[in-house]
């Protein structure tokens, strides 16, 4: 088992990474108190994996045990949702002093877990249990909760961090594998923003990631967990630095919007948005046209797309654009690469240049 260590100006909790076993393991039960109550949130899908044997761990540990099913799905991290979980919170006569609840799933069950978490009689504890790359290597990860909009993707949210995280690897095989390949975006992210060397072995190592070799895949999810640790520590509230994590996601989060989150994966939706985001800065004079290629042979030698929907016009991205939650002084703030392991945030890439880079993507001939 590894451990990462992540320590904040008032609170502090670790992520424990490990190979199969780790739900099962007694450190992992240590982390309840005595008398507490435990909501176990889930969606659909994962609730048909879990076996008996492991919801009958918690009475071996007497521990009082509740689940919570909700449809699987990004349509489901919703207010609706969110009130569901409460009214249950409530009629069950669930207190903030005795009860721990337990987020397992990937983006949207940890999302929407904590949101719940951080508003439910003004804050209650979380664990995260995340079963997807895309929440192991990121979203269970920083504190960051919410639900999302209509006319925007996590418009509604807050700070609220776990009591801990805790990835077992194992879950992974239960993945389709659209939704490997989807987390591998958030993967390459990491390494574009922070590591070249980590570049350097994603291209060499990629189809050990999407064979799930364990090797691999340890050494991936323990890299990126140490990348965004430290970078919640230096900017817990996403105020600065922290705000480099966003490359791709102001592009992609305007895919998902459009499509009303029904027919894009999160991690195709930022893969796009990397891709445009290499363009805008190579248009604008940073990014060398040889670290774009390279960029785009990654993403798709992975398997991620590099363009958006083909009924999805310039003018589109840009009405949602505006709307999201990075715009600074009416301007469309921007994460772009400007070499391979280096980024920086720009808060003036004009429109014109968002809409070349939409077109580039868009025009791209895959030799």
């Amino acid at each position: 088992m590894k451990k990462i260590d992540i320590n904040l100006k008032n609170f502090s909790y670790s992520i424990m990474i490990s190979s199969g076993g780790l739900i099962e393991n007694k450190y992992t039960f240590s982390i309840f108190k005595k008398k507490e109550k435990v909501v176990l949130i889930t969606n659909n899908v994962l609730h048909k994996i879990l076996s008996e044997k492991k919801i009958s761990l918690f009475s071996k540990y007497n521990i009082d045990l509740d689940i919570l099913i909700i449809p699987d799905g990004e349509n489901s991290k919703t207010f609706i949702q969110a009130e569901y979980i409460i009214t249950q919170l409530i009629t069950k006569c669930y207190n903030r002093n005795n009860t721990l609840l337990i987020a397992l799933g990937g983006g949207v069950i940890g999302d929407l877990t904590g949101f719940v978490a951080s508003i439910y009689q003004r804050g209650i504890k979380f664990i995260q249990v995340p079963t997807t790359l895309l929440s192991q290597v990121d979203a269970s990860i920083g504190g960051k909760t919410g639900v999302n909009h209509v006319l925007g993707k996590n418009m509604i949210g807050s700070f609220w961090h776990p009591s801990a995280v805790i990835i077992d690897i194992d879950f992974l095989a239960t993945l389709p594998l659209n939704q490997l390949i989807s987390g591998l975006a958030e993967v390459i992210k990491y390494a574009i923003i922070f590591d070249k060397l980590f570049f350097l072995w994603l291209e060499k190592n990629v189809d050990n990631l999407i064979s799930l070799d364990k090797k691999s895949i340890l050494y991936c999810i323990n890299k990126c967990c140490e990348l965004k640790s430290k970078i919640v520590e230096i900017d817990e509230r996403d105020t600065n630095s922290r705000s480099l994590l966003n490359l791709g996601h102001t592009y992609g989060h305007a895919i998902e919007s459009y499509t009303k989150y029904s027919s894009w994966l999160h991690g195709e939706a930022v893969s796009v948005g990397i891709a445009m985001a290499s363009f805008a800065s190579e248009l604008l004079g940073f990014l060398k046209h040889n670290d774009t290629l390279r960029i785009l042979n990654l993403l798709l030698k992975t398997g991620l797309p590099i363009k958006g929907p083909s009924n999805m016009n310039e003018s589109n991205y840009i009405n949602i654009m505006k709307r999201d939650k990075k715009i600074v002084s009416s301007k469309i703030r921007l994460v772009i690469p400007v070499s391979i392991g280096k980024a920086i945030i720009n808060d003036f890439v004009s429109i014109n240049t968002i809409c070349l880079s939409i077109q580039k993507c868009q025009d791209y001939f895959v030799k």
